[in-house]
């Protein structure tokens, strides 16, 4: 169940912004909801699992035709069959031999289908705890784990293809087989597995810098993505980071070439809009949650950013992909 992938599908559509959802998805009633790896595993899981699935495969509907986040990496490994999904209001058609991926707390959703094609594939979770298990911390700093570009799918030749299957085979016998150091073995061949994937990042994405200054800015991406409902100001962000405001706006604007508080407006602008499209949450709500002192504050906050109030956005996006 940790697998948004594995489910019934149906007729496949080339143009994804053309798919829309045969059956409207249930919306949430003020949030989004969480699910630890725990809640979804089909085994008891906490930290880590892998699951292979060939045909069809029935989930609960709660976990997987409504909108909810994850509290855990996934990976998807797919052979064969088709399917459509949304992240983060962004729709893709699942499709052969692809590598798909996504973060901790990215708004996923499985769209409804009434009928089926049988497919092939191995879903892999694990969470930022198991991953932190590792001394080196090697693992947390990869790529495709960091996805600097919020990329969602790697496209695979038949050689990937043939080491991602030898690796998921490992990882699968290991996971089942339950001998002693089994978490060392299978951490071992998820490092494998994500250095080559990681590799295959810097391949289909652009080559990240490797700077101290990028470092600087990766870090300041992940103190936002934690902290962005409890600071929107830079000089907050710019002590956790033991620089003045001053220096470190420089930095940033010099990395990415937007200042530091377009970057934390863009992340609260995000959420904003994953809320208002995927729960029934009021504005009120919603600017609370995000932070807000106020209703109007946030109400002014959505409109400069997007010309629109928030309630004329949900409207808008709603009617467009339902």
């Amino acid at each position: 169940m940790g697998n948004e992938f594995f489910g019934d599908q149906t007729n496949n559509h080339e143009d994804p912004n053309n798919y829309l959802c045969s059956m409207l998805p249930q919306l949430t009633e003020n949030n989004v909801p969480i699910y630890t790896l725990e809640q979804t595993s089909r085994h008891g899981s906490k930290e880590f699992e892998i699951v292979r699935a060939a045909g069809l495969t029935h989930y609960q509907k709660e976990l997987f035709f409504v909108p909810h986040r994850k509290r855990f990496y996934l990976l998807v490994f797919l052979r064969s069959g088709k399917s459509r999904h949304w992240v983060d209001m962004v729709p893709y058609i699942v499709k052969p031999d692809t590598l798909y991926f996504s973060s901790p707390y990215q708004v996923i959703l499985k769209e409804e289908i009434s009928s089926g094609i049988p497919f092939e594939a191995t879903s892999i979770c694990f969470t930022e705890e198991f991953l932190d298990i590792e001394d080196d911390g090697l693992l947390s700093k990869l790529p495709i784990i960091q996805n600097q570009y919020n990329g969602h799918e790697l496209n695979l030749s038949p050689a990937d293809v043939a080491f991602v299957d030898d690796i998921s085979l490992k990882l699968l016998a290991e996971f089942h087989n339950k001998q002693g150091w089994q978490k060392n073995m299978l951490l071992a061949y998820l490092r494998v597995l994500l250095i080559y994937l990681s590799r295959l990042y810097n391949e289909q994405f652009t080559a990240p810098d490797k700077s101290p200054e990028r470092e600087l800015f990766n870090r300041f991406k992940a103190l936002v993505s934690n902290h962005f409902t409890e600071h929107h100001d830079v000089a907050a962000y710019a002590d956790m980071l033991n620089l003045s405001a001053g220096h470190f706006s420089e930095l940033i604007k010099k990395q990415s070439g937007r200042t530091p508080i377009e970057h934390i407006h863009d992340h609260l602008l995000l959420e904003a809009k994953r809320m208002l499209f995927h729960t029934e949450a009021s504005v009120k709500e919603i600017a609370f949650q995000l932070g807000f002192e106020e209703a109007s504050y946030f109400n002014r906050f959505f409109k400069r950013l997007t010309s629109g109030t928030p309630l004329s956005y949900r409207s808008t996006i709603r009617e467009m992909y339902y």
